[in-house]
């Protein structure tokens, strides 16, 4: 067991705090480290600040409101452990908070949403009506949701703000908590965690920095004497001194030209081959080089470097499906870059490495579905890439800077559902690229971004309804891509984006009923997909990518009567849906295989004659689209085509009013006054025709075979 998940001795048991009373005990802990597990990283950090803080000797052994100042405030309480399959808090997180002389409380968006956040505040507050809370501020914005239009930018939980009476009960009233800021530009991390020690002390910042710098001064003054004693030696020393600091000098140059190697021209020849591990490989021996270093004392170039490797690691840690850890490494790189920007300003490449840091931690926020952080990120990086240019008018790198930033912004348009105007912002960006390719025509890159740019366009214009122009734009791409890949390219990241491109193309012929076109697109993305898994066992995303081409190929077949043929695919693609749910359960991309997966399941059974089965695989696949009971459904589309297969098997059986209470949920859970796409129009008419609602579904049906719609569910 670790330093930080130290359990206290008990003297009896620990029923009487589990039970919600005040421990008979002494405070064991000094605080209690409360955080969001996305913001694990910032937890370490300011753990390993509070329990290394030595109390000026001035102070210790002084009475406080918080009890008697210590030399040090060991120990502090944090849980290392997700709490998501618990209902209530653990038995011995409730003693520790018991236990606990103060609360500490680090505040950020992730934190505001997280419930056991929340749960441990409440607790530490009915435990401890007057305890000491205080909140450390890391990111996000305190008393945001105050404020129109910038709720998601709250950090604090709701019960960090509530109030509580003596007695330990809720009064319905607002508290504004002791905070101390730690954000960059806010104050600086070093004041931010003298706060957060005052505050569990129970004594006045001014009294704490005044005696930390008198602590200070004598100890430069008893290191300046040594200094004094020691130049005598120091000056006999010099000329082996010189030699050695000129070794030492040589060293290090050779090992950061072997670091700039192995960031350089070894990531470029690894990268474009998919090999995971061995970039890990490099990212680690990087960063293990620069945890030798005094990161205080880097060099610009050092700097750089670290956070290059940090950047490297966080994109190995994507690619596996780790996110979270992803995000982490990405906020440390960003921090770096951030200093290196702020060292040197209108640097272009310091510009374009902190621009990159931006936009991986906005698609990792869009990749969890919060949209509007993702916005504010990609609007940041576009931004960063207009310095580039103005910087340096001619660079075409930077040119294609701007390009991405323009996908990006694109990219947000197609989340709010504003699919035309996405459609229109893609297409706009598609000359300058196939400019930049006619530059450079054996650059990767930029043949990955057109060919990119391309299928999204077809996506944007199938999510409008051109179905056809969508189909052309498809078909576009893949010829894109494999003249590309005929012409030389070595790079595994075209080949992964003809995965998408033929399922994509699929999907759109299928729901004009092409099927048979349908079924080989898909088989041929099914076989890049696999070719690649075979390359790299570990790409999460590949894997998914070839999971959800044999499930639409199985759909497909089934819509065309061919069970036989789909129950292969069908079987192989649950199979591996099954195996990536060990990475991330709750992503959402894995519940919409997994029900489809539980629904073409469903069918069959169905068709089978086997009507017990048909409506177990159809009720888990409710559950499943609604993330469980009582929550709302991460894809209400995806939930309503469960409950109205749902209901056909209640109908097919007999039981219409089952059958109506199925299709009626699944129709309540649809929004309104929202731009859908032609397969969601789909289950909202299909949904209103079964509850015999046909003025309303009339006009949805005249609007899809306007499109030439035809459904595959």
């Amino acid at each position: 067991m670790n330093k930080w998940t130290r359990r206290f001795e008990w003297n009896g048991t620990a029923a009487g705090t589990a039970a919600g009373g005040p421990s008979p005990l002494t405070h064991h802990y000094f605080a209690f480290l409360s955080y969001s597990h996305q913001d694990s990283a910032e937890a370490d950090w300011l753990h390993d600040e509070l329990e290394s803080f030595r109390v000026p000797s001035s102070l210790t052994g002084k009475l406080t409101a918080n009890g008697v100042i210590p030399k040090r405030l060991t120990p502090i309480f944090r849980d290392q452990h997700e709490l998501g399959a618990s209902r209530d808090l653990s038995e011995e997180i409730r003693a520790a908070l018991s236990a606990s002389r103060c609360l500490i409380v680090l505040c950020s968006p992730a934190a505001a949403k997280s419930k056991w956040t929340n749960a441990e505040i409440d607790t530490f507050k009915r435990l401890h009506p007057d305890g000491c809370i205080i909140a450390a501020v890391i990111a996000g914005e305190p008393l945001a949701s105050d404020i129109p239009g910038r709720e998601e930018e709250e950090c604090f939980p709701p019960a960090l703000v509530a109030k509580y009476n003596r007695r330990g009960k809720p009064t319905g009233q607002k508290t504004e908590p002791l905070a101390a800021d730690l954000r960059e530009g806010k104050g600086g991390r070093r004041v931010g965690v003298l706060r957060v020690v005052a505050g569990v002390l129970g004594i006045g910042l001014d009294d704490l920095v005044q005696r930390e710098n008198l602590r200070r001064q004598r100890r430069l003054a008893t290191i300046a004497a040594g200094a004094l004693i020691g130049m005598l030696v120091a000056i006999a020393l010099a000329v082996v001194a010189v030699q050695a600091r000129d070794a030492a000098r040589d060293q290090r140059r050779e090992a950061e030209g072997l670091v700039s190697f192995m960031l350089g021209d070894l990531k470029d020849k690894l990268e474009p081959i998919g090999k995971l591990d061995a970039l890990d490989g490099v990212g680690s021996r990087v960063l293990a080089y620069y945890r030798q270093q005094d990161t205080s004392e880097l060099s610009d170039s050092g700097l750089m470097q670290r956070s290059r490797a940090l950047g490297l690691m966080a994109q190995v840690a994507y690619a596996r499906g780790h996110t979270n850890e992803a995000s982490a490494f990405y906020r440390q790189a960003l921090a770096g870059t951030a200093e290196a920007l702020r060292r040197s300003p209108d640097d272009p490449n310091r510009l374009y490495e902190h621009a990159q840091n931006v936009f991986y931690l906005g698609d990792i926020e869009r990749l969890r579905g919060h949209y509007r952080p993702a916005e504010l990120a990609y609007r940041e990086y576009k931004q960063l890439a207009d310095r580039m240019v103005a910087i340096e008018p001619d660079n075409l790198k930077w040119r294609m800077e701007v390009a991405y930033a323009n996908e990006d912004l694109g990219i947000a348009l197609y989340d709010e559902r504003r699919y035309q105007e996405a459609a229109r912002q893609f297409d706009a960006g598609i000359r300058p690229v196939q400019s930049a390719v006619t530059i450079d025509s054996n650059n990767s890159t930029y043949q990955r971004e057109l060919a990119n740019l391309i299928g999204w366009v077809g996506q944007s214009k199938g999510a409008a309804g051109d179905l056809q122009g969508g189909i052309a734009a498809r078909r576009q791409q893949i010829a894109l891509l494999n003249q590309f890949i005929a012409d030389g390219s070595g790079d595994v990241r075209l080949r992964e984006k003809l995965i998408p491109a033929h399922v994509g193309l699929g999907i759109l012929l299928a729901s004009r009923g092409e099927s048979d076109e349908a079924v080989q697109q898909f088989q041929l993305g099914i076989a890049t997909a696999d070719r690649l898994v075979a390359v790299e066992p570990q790409n999460r995303l590949w894997k998914r990518y070839a999971a959800a081409a044999r499930l639409e190929l199985a759909k497909t077949l089934l819509a065309a009567g061919r069970a036989g043929d789909a129950a292969g695919a069908l079987n192989a693609g649950c199979a591996a849906t099954a195996a990536l749910r060990g990475r991330d359960p709750n992503e959402d991309k894995w519940r919409k295989l997994q029900t489809t997966c539980l629904a073409a399941r469903a069918r069959i059974a169905m068709s089978s004659g086997s009507p017990a089965e048909a409506r177990q695989l159809a009720g888990t696949a409710v559950e499943v689209a609604r993330l469980g009971t009582g929550e709302p459904p991460s894809d209400p589309y995806v939930a309503a085509s469960a409950y109205r297969l749902l209901g056909d098997v209640f109908h097919r059986g007999g039981d219409s009013a089952r059958a109506a209470g199925a299709w009626s949920a699944g129709l309540g859970l649809l929004p309104a006054g929202v731009t859908e796409q032609p397969w969601e129009t789909y289950e909202r008419e299909q949904l209103l025709r079964r509850l015999n609602r046909n003025d309303e579904a009339r006009p949805l049906s005249e609007k899809l075979r306007a499109m030439g719609y035809r459904s595959t569910s």
